[in-house]
């Protein structure tokens, strides 16, 4: 019993898709098994169009193991791939390697050279082929049901900072991961020592401003969640250049400097703004680190 998809994110919309084909796969005593692809197919296909990455693949396998499936697959996504016409992608993947007896995709899924395979077109296949294909409709919202949740609408959500609408699209909080490296030791001057993150060059990093997240270890997630007033921006005060993602972590002074840390962005507290001195600036971080508490209380 298999699903395919790139999945980044795995949103609402994947979770319901992820969910049935695990569904079907129990009451046919099947394994469960999710199929995606690394990297990201557009990156491939039309290079430097890698869109904005809302899960990097570990975090991806977290989210899918905690949906119940037995076997997560990456498939390495190369331009010799791009081009394997649909019916034989059917044949080789499904067919030949996965022995498929189900297969279960969103009701949008295209599939093989130019995105030229459908639903029908596997529904069919599956016919020849022997195994049972389903169509699963896209989850949708808003009250008159306009809104999809999907990977193009979050990633507009977090390009705009609306961190909030990201989540709820998500099913939890948009996460951004780094690893915590060296800044220009501002922030220890200023009284609020910051930990830099370094990304993953695709991430999807919200707009510029001031946040609330939850801040974790990922070497100790046993530790909790910590929480954290969050800088993403340029620093304008200080006539900053370049784009950084600096968190403050609140009631706890430790160096996290080569530690691995995910970020979840709770809400946007405000824009990023030019202070007319560093003594304006301190006086509104104090007011972010508040209004982080009371957030996360």
């Amino acid at each position: 019993m298999a699903t395919i998809g790139v999945f980044d994110g795995v949103h609402l919309g994947h979770q319901a898709l992820i969910g049935r084909a695990v569904e079907l796969a129990a009451e046919r005593g099947l394994p469960s098994v999710v199929v995606t692809f690394d990297p990201h197919p557009s990156e491939v296909v039309r290079p430097g169009s890698h869109p904005a990455q809302l899960t990097t693949l570990r975090r991806k396998a977290e989210l899918v193991e905690g949906l119940g499936v037995d076997v997560f697959c990456v498939l390495p996504f190369t331009p010799e791939l791009s081009k394997v016409p649909a019916d034989e992608f059917v044949h080789e993947l499904m067919v030949e390697r996965l022995h498929v007896a189900a297969v279960v995709v969103g009701e949008n899924f295209t599939f093989g050279h130019r995105a030229q395979g459908t639903v029908e077109l596997l529904a069919g296949l599956g016919k020849r082929f022997g195994f049972t294909t389903e169509g699963a409709p896209l989850v949708t919202a808003g009250s008159a049901g306009d809104l999809t949740f999907s990977s193009t609408y979050i990633r507009a959500c977090i390009d705009a900072g609306d961190v909030r609408a990201a989540a709820v699209a998500l099913g939890r909080p948009h996460r951004l991961e780094g690893i915590v490296v060296r800044g220009d030791g501002r922030g220890h001057e200023l009284g609020f020592p910051t930990a830099n993150l370094s990304t993953p060059r695709f991430a999807a990093v919200p707009a510029d401003g001031v946040y609330a997240c939850r801040f974790t270890l990922l070497n100790a997630p046993d530790r909790g969640p910590l929480d954290a007033a969050v800088s993403v921006g340029t620093n304008p005060t200080f006539s900053g250049r370049e784009r950084r993602v600096e968190a403050f972590v609140l009631d706890v002074a430790e160096d996290f400097y080569g530690q691995r840390v995910a970020l979840d962005f709770v809400e946007r507290l405000r824009g990023m703004e030019r202070y007319p001195s560093s003594e304006a600036l301190v006086e509104q971080m104090h007011k972010d680190v508040e209004r982080t508490r009371v957030l996360l209380a």
